[in-house]
């Protein structure tokens, strides 16, 4: 049952995404691009359209984070229990809430028209073209869909003059935009933020049910609606063997997702205390969860790629490559190294994402920005400092291949590889300097050149001369960097 339209909003101490008032007038747009040369990744990163994608992406995190719940026996004696919220945990489809249940059949429509636009026989050197057959029916029946599945309170939201551009206008690009590229027939992270664009669009239309304390609605949005948009990504992946687009290589987090990373560590980290402002865990995991360095071993990754984000998303990988897992993931096999537990990950993730997505030219020049997620200058926030991470210039040949975050556990790679640099997210707040307690893992060590520094600490001779990366942090300020 939705919560009632009167429901008061939620009072955190954590920024949530404003919902824009119906009674006021709204332009709305059609989203265009505004990213055209690597400096202009500065001006992004102090738009109204980063800060909101940042509280968004904090929202949905926070909401997976493992709880503490205290109750009482009928003994009369206190009773503490953790709640978690694998991906088993969604309610049968009667109880979820509409806004859920329609997004859940716009996007079973979507993947019910592979069957009309079948692979076209024969191999194929970049990606089958039956993906433009695929992108063309998805995009001349997108109109229908969400005029059947979306409210027009949603879609002519503040009932806009009859000539105006109306909210479903502007929605509409981001979610055609959620699929990959017909003309390139690729996917990648650009996609894949399109996609978290316009459930961040529609979060600001007022179409889901209002935020509780708990994160109840996030938490559905993550597990009922992202999840299942990655299986049809992942399905239209290996039917159209769709590229990378713009890949790293080896040298990438991952091919084609980063989302599925975050919010799978999410799902594993240190308990909070249920109801409370709590901030996220910055290390730790929760009890039960599986060691950060299993996702090297395939039964460990089949058993919980089921209930957990990150494992699946290492599943796929493992679907869909051969090999050592250290030589085709090493950004992934370095990660998995991290001795502080979940927490520490699901922090670097959000680092990482900062500057692998959203401050890298290559992925959000494909952006565009309307009114919803405006190109407008955020009053609040300060000019970032200059950074390599800011431009689109490829990366020296000797940076280094390691997350600077994943201490410890940095792999050394062979002298004059490629590299990417990482940099501090503005919302990952200081670096923790507590842990838990290392983790005890067992993991196969790579062969000689490729393996990790003595007692799994950082071989700083592989990081441009073993300078720190601090010096390369770009900072910037935002209402939700506290």
């Amino acid at each position: 049952m939705n919560p009632p339209s009167n429901t008061p909003p939620v009072q955190s101490t954590f920024p949530s995404l404003e919902l824009l008032d119906p009674s006021s007038p709204h332009v709305f747009q059609r989203p265009a691009k505004c990213i055209n040369e690597g400096p202009d990744v500065t001006t992004f990163l102090t738009t109204k359209a980063y800060r909101d994608i940042g509280i968004f992406i904090l929202q949905l995190n926070r909401s997976l984070c493992p709880r503490r719940v205290h109750s009482t026996t009928p003994e009369g004696k206190p009773n503490e229990t953790i709640q978690t919220f694998p991906l088993t945990s969604l309610p049968r489809e009667d109880a979820l809430p509409t806004p859920i249940r329609s997004l859940r059949r716009l996007l079973n429509e979507a993947e019910s028209l592979i069957d009309l636009a079948p692979p076209d026989p024969g191999p194929r050197r970049f990606g089958n073209a039956s993906f433009r057959k695929w992108s063309s029916l998805f995009e001349e029946r997108s109109s229908a869909m969400l005029d059947e599945l979306l409210p027009p309170a949603v879609l002519s939201f503040g009932n806009p003059p009859p000539d105006a551009l109306r909210a479903k206008d502007e929605i509409t690009a981001y979610l055609l935009g959620g699929f990959g590229s017909p003309q390139r027939i690729d996917y990648g992270t650009g996609h894949e933020l399109s996609f978290l664009a316009f459930l961040a669009c529609l979060w600001k239309l007022r179409f889901f049910p209002p935020a509780t304390s708990d994160g109840e609605i996030e938490r559905l949005i993550v597990l009922g609606v992202v999840e299942p948009y990655l299986r049809v990504v992942r399905r239209l992946i290996q039917t159209y063997t769709m590229e990378p687009a713009g890949s790293h290589g080896v040298w990438g987090l991952d091919d084609h997702f980063f989302l599925p990373y975050v919010f799978g560590s999410a799902q594993l980290t240190r308990p909070i205390a249920g109801g409370s402002d709590q901030p996220m865990p910055t290390d730790g995991s929760v009890r039960g969860a599986p060691s950060t360095g299993n996702v090297v071993k395939a039964d460990t990754v089949a058993y919980w790629r089921e209930t957990n984000m990150y494992f699946s998303a290492i599943g796929f990988i493992n679907d869909v490559k051969t090999g050592p897992f250290w030589e085709h993931s090493p950004i992934l096999f370095d990660i998995s190294g991290v001795r502080d537990g979940w927490g520490k990950i699901n922090k670097g993730m959000i680092k990482m994402y900062n500057a692998e997505v959203l401050s890298k030219f290559p992925v959000v020049q494909h952006f565009n920005f309307g009114s919803l997620l405006s190109w407008d200058q955020d009053p609040d926030a300060a000019p970032p400092a200059h950074s390599i991470h800011l431009t689109n210039q490829p990366p020296a040949a000797t940076s280094g291949t390691a997350a600077p975050w994943a201490a410890g556990a940095a792999a050394r790679m062979p002298p004059g590889g490629p590299g990417i640099p990482y940099s501090r997210a503005p919302w990952a707040g200081s670096p923790s300097g507590s842990a838990q307690g290392p983790a005890t893992t067992v993991r196969p060590s790579p062969p000689s050149g490729a393996g990790r520094g003595v007692d799994g600490e950082r071989d700083e001779g592989t990081r441009g001369g073993g300078g720190s990366t601090d010096a390369q942090i770009a900072m910037t300020k935002a209402p939700w960097a506290k």
